[in-house]
């Protein structure tokens, strides 16, 4: 056996761990060569029936901790998994637990899942996740799934339930609707038993497999295209983009930057660039002199799915190029008319504006503090009526197809002007207390090292004190002259010694306030906000 696939959402810390398996028989075989490893202590079994030894005496000892309460059912089998799952949170490590593990008990303190036999029912891997990634869980939850790689046809049901299924792109996430395309997973389960007793031959079981997997292939990518469209139809966008479900069947999902970043690639790369999909694209020739060496021909995209592929994001020389070269344009105040009737979603911000017009404008606003550069987009729009759009809405606006219908004069309201302003002010002081919970923090970890350094300087006083009484009290019984004068010297050094930790002492008290008066002077120098404001356009807009 071979780990074969390890998934990670965020690595937590792991401290408990519950293994499962498909029989008693493998579960005993677990708990025999975990009897024998550093793992010993603080293993519970769980399955249909729990009569070993080891299940009995944890379940009587729960009996007597709860003996006259409600906890105690009165049923045997159910008192028996409480007492189960109490003794994993309270005392174990490892659970070793057969189906009967996969059901009706929640494990949100345990982060580590490890299908030792991966059953081939696809609804019954999602129950044993769900055990552990639920509400409630700290960490993100690691799934550990074992795999005979010298077995072909467990090898290829492996390739069905990671990649066709997605059951390790994370529960409440694609394998869902994934799950929901396929009419029953016991059916499922039942196709693949088929073909492991009647396929013997390696070729025989490729065929049988590719076979089956071109039928879940049409079965589920219909049922996705039909889930998606429902959705399009029928909810707003911002809900779309939570569930990540795209109008278009693009491989890619990105996130509205990302969009608008394509966007603007396809905008300032027309003559340089042959654009695949709305997320890749292959750049013939590169049009930013002074960085051509950094930027190099060939396929781009956004997420990276390709081997040869470079990865195209934000912060890219590439996408820096395109971005200063836009930002860098004296444009004129035009008028653009904002399609929302031919829109093939719903924004809901936007439809009490539909048929009206007014105006829009953007500014960044750039800010450096602690040593951190923020950038910020600061929409200022409002319609002709005098209604303010917040920036959810102003920015909404441009999801949506337009067109330029001509230049207009350039009188943008003194009132988006004042928005702009606003927003600053309340972006330098979400900054400013961001900052003093830093300073806060900071200055915690200072006192807690001042601390330490007196409180570990007066116990080597106080250490130094007792032992100055115990010779004291030595030369005072002693009976020979020698004794009492020997006794004279050690008391003596360690008064000595004393001294010197007094002097430390002071002296340390001296360097935490020296460091503390640097720290502040550092913090202050830091705190200073160098900030820009760089208006990029503006326009008149309709909405129809």
């Amino acid at each position: 056996m071979t780990i074969a696939f390890a998934k990670t959402r965020e690595l937590g810390a792991v401290e408990k761990a519950i293994i499962f398996t498909e029989s008693r028989k493998t579960q005993n075989y677990l708990l025999r060569v975990l009897a024998d490893s550093e793992f010993k202590d603080g293993i519970v079994l769980f399955n249909g029936s729990n009569t070993d030894d080891r299940s009995r005496l944890i379940y009587a000892a729960w009996l007597d901790k709860h003996a006259g309460t409600d906890r105690v059912t009165g049923s045997k089998s159910a008192d028996m998994r409480s007492a189960l799952v109490d003794y994993f949170r309270e005392e174990g490590r490892i659970m070793i637990a057969t189906e009967a593990g996969a059901e009706g008990i929640n494990l949100q303190f345990c982060s580590l899942v490890v299908n030792y036999d991966l059953p081939w029912n696809p609804q019954r891997i999602e129950q044993r996740i769900g055990r552990c990634h639920r509400y409630g869980q700290q960490h993100d939850v690691v799934v550990v799934n074992f795999l005979n790689r010298k077995n072909e046809a467990d090898k290829r049901v492996f390739e069905l339930l990671s990649e066709k299924f997605q059951l390790f792109e994370g529960v409440f996430g694609a394998s869902d609707e994934v799950l929901g395309a396929i009419e029953s997973g016991v059916d499922f389960e039942k196709r693949i038993a088929s073909i492991y007793q009647r396929c013997r031959k390696h070729e025989e079981i490729k065929v049988a497999f590719d076979q089956l997997q071109l039928e879940l292939s049409l079965e589920i990518n219909e049922a996705m295209t039909q889930t998606r469209r429902k959705l399009l139809e029928n909810f707003d966008d911002e809900v779309r983009e939570k569930l990540k479900v795209r109008a278009s069947d693009s491989t890619a999902s990105l996130n509205r930057l990302e969009q608008w970043l394509m966007r603007l690639t396809t905008h300032e790369l027309k003559n340089h660039a042959e654009f695949i999909d709305d997320s890749s694209f292959r750049l013939i020739s590169c049009p930013f002199t002074a960085v051509t060496g950094q930027i190099p021909t060939g396929l781009y995209e956004l997420p990276r799915r390709t081997g040869e592929a470079h990865l195209y994001r934000l912060n890219h020389p590439l996408a820096d190029a395109i971005l200063a070269q836009a930002k860098g344009r004296n444009l004129d105040v035009q008028e653009v008319c904002f399609d929302y009737a031919h829109y093939d979603g719903i924004i809901s911000v936007l439809e009490p504006i539909v048929g009206k017009s007014g105006w829009i404008t953007l500014a960044s606003f750039a800010v450096e503090s602690l040593d951190q550069a923020e950038d910020h987009l600061i929409f200022g729009a409002a319609t002709d009526d005098g209604l303010a759009l917040d920036e959810e809405a102003a920015a909404r606006l441009f999801s949506l197809p337009g067109k330029v219908t001509g230049p207009c004069l350039n009188i943008v309201p003194a009132r988006l002007e004042v928005a702009i302003q606003h927003r600053q002010v309340v972006i330098q002081r979400t900054i400013s207390e961001r900052n003093a919970r830093f300073f806060e923090a900071e200055a915690e970890k200072l006192e807690g090292w001042a601390d330490d350094v007196k409180l570990g300087l007066e116990r080597e006083i106080k250490d130094i004190d007792r032992q100055i009484k115990e010779v004291r009290r030595g030369a005072m019984t002693a009976l020979t002259l020698e004794e009492k004068l020997a006794g004279q010297k050690q008391i003596k050094a360690l008064e000595a010694q004393r001294a010197q930790r007094r002097r430390s002492l002071f002296d340390a008290q001296d360097a935490v306030d020296k460091q503390r008066e640097q720290f502040i002077a550092a913090i202050e120098g830091k705190l200073t906000h160098k900030s820009s404001l760089q208006k990029l356009f503006a326009i008149r807009w309709k909405l129809e």
